[in-house]
């Protein structure tokens, strides 16, 4: 044999090893991100449809519990950016893994205890508040979940197949929506009167079983090669205040792109349920509908990431925001049909196109805007920050909408305003370089 054929076998071995690997922090990544992120969703179900009535006080007008219900779900992405904070140094500093079994651990344990905790009929006021700090857990897990779920798959990539092999990563947000609607629909089930005394909690108790199958896959995922040869050479500083002194520009851009994506989401995924729900429509058919349309969307991000990869970041990006701006308006008018069949429609367009276009095309994107020596921390600084306005607000504003209004048709108007400010970022901004270099 010649060298040049012992090169070629060892090249050929090497890659192979290499596609293994990505295999395997592919399928790792999704399925660790999918069991956090079921505990992040499974509150935003329960406070469209149970927690209003169980922890908090409503008097006579039905809306208003649902109201504080959605207050607490707002607290919890107020405490996302502190989150992406702490997790993002960790991250930076001692490695994406450690930080993402730490935001696993904490995730598990505050959502298991909203299983144990008593209503508001049986402690008073004692309940929401500790809904509240729960919930505020919760979102610092979240805030620090994201980056490094994104870091472990885009690092192990690159090239020219990063927003293809990246958008994997959100397969665990989607698929955790999924497993945790899914999850409800079968508690409810039970007959109304367990479900409301009892059958609620289970799903929430879930969680110390997601949490066991969560911990032993992230154990087992190899550290990021791009961080370890990064982390040899970065100086030690403190990775927030290097991203803000450096790269503002970059964490305004992400901050801008998020807002159509996580606070048309949550119109979709959270108010979308309370509205339902204000109409008279089944829970289950309702339900059905995001349960569905995030289903199918597990392919459609997919594919849109493959797509950034061929047309670019930008170009995918603007189809979801454009998309969403048309679509604000129809959603709303296919629900009040009270048909299934649109209603199921209206999720479609809403979560699997739109909502798919941007989720899909955004942590190829996100990730090219900064040095792997601060990636996670500006990433997280990015995303969560305006999650707190975007995701956290936008149910609690939309049902304030509706209250004063009795129609969808302001909260129609909002979808577009958030829309509209993703699509002048996009407008604003070039490709990322990350994506010219590839």
């Amino acid at each position: 044999m010649t060298m040049a054929d012992n090169l070629a076998e060892q090249a050929a071995s090497e890659e192979a090893a290499r596609k293994r690997r990505t295999r395997r922090v592919v399928v790792a990544s999704v399925a660790g991100n999918a069991m956090e992120w079921y505990d992040f969703f499974i509150y935003g179900t329960a406070a469209a449809l149970v927690f209003g009535e169980l922890f908090f006080p409503k008097g006579t007008d039905p809306l208003l519990g649902t109201m504080g219900a959605f207050a607490g779900f707002a607290v919890g992405f107020l405490a996302r950016p502190l989150g992406g904070v702490i997790f993002g140094h960790i991250g930076d500093r001692y490695g994406r893994k450690l930080a993402l079994e730490w935001t696993l651990g904490l995730m598990g344990v505050a959502t298991f205890l909203i299983g144990l905790l008593p209503t508001y009929e049986q402690a008073g006021l004692w309940a929401p508040a500790a809904m509240v700090a729960l919930r505020v857990m919760q979102g610092a897990a979240a805030g620090g979940e994201w980056g490094g779920g994104v870091l472990l798959i885009s690092e192990a990539v690159g090239g020219r197949r990063r927003g293809y092999f990246s958008s994997f990563s959100q397969l665990g947000v989607a698929g955790g929506f999924v497993l945790s609607s899914g999850v409800f629909m079968l508690a409810q089930q039970l007959p109304q009167d367990q479900f409301m005394s009892w059958g609620w909690r289970l799903p929430f108790l879930l969680s110390v079983l997601i949490f066991g199958v969560g911990l032993y896959i992230r154990r087992h995922i190899p550290e990021s090669e791009e961080f370890v040869q990064a982390s040899r050479s970065a100086k030690r500083g403190m990775p927030a205040v290097e991203v803000f002194r450096r790269y503002p520009r970059q964490v305004f851009t992400a901050m801008g792109l998020r807002v159509a994506e996580n606070g048309g989401s949550y119109i979709f995924l959270a108010f979308a349920l309370a509205y339902g729900k204000f109409l008279g429509i089944p829970n289950d058919l309702m339900l059905g509908g995001v349960l569905a349309s995030m289903f199918v969307e597990l392919g459609t991000l997919v594919w849109f990431g493959h797509l950034s990869d061929r047309i670019g970041r930008r170009a995918v990006y603007l189809i979801g925001a454009a998309g969403l701006m048309l679509v604000a308006f129809p959603f709303f008018w296919l629900v009040q049909t009270r048909e299934p069949v649109w209603i199921f429609l209206a999720f479609f367009l809403g979560n699997t196109l739109c909502h798919a276009a941007m989720i899909g095309t955004q942590p190829a994107y996100f990730a090219e805007l900064f040095p792997p020596e601060v990636r996670y921390t500006g990433l997280a600084l990015g995303h969560e920050l305006a999650s707190v306005f975007a995701g956290g607000l936008s149910p609690l504003i939309a049902m304030a909408l509706l209250r004063k209004y009795e129609s969808a048709t302001p909260v129609a108007w909002f979808l577009v305003g958030m829309a509209a400010v993703t699509v002048i970022t996009l407008l604003l901004t070039r490709e990322p370089e990350g994506k010219e270099r590839a």
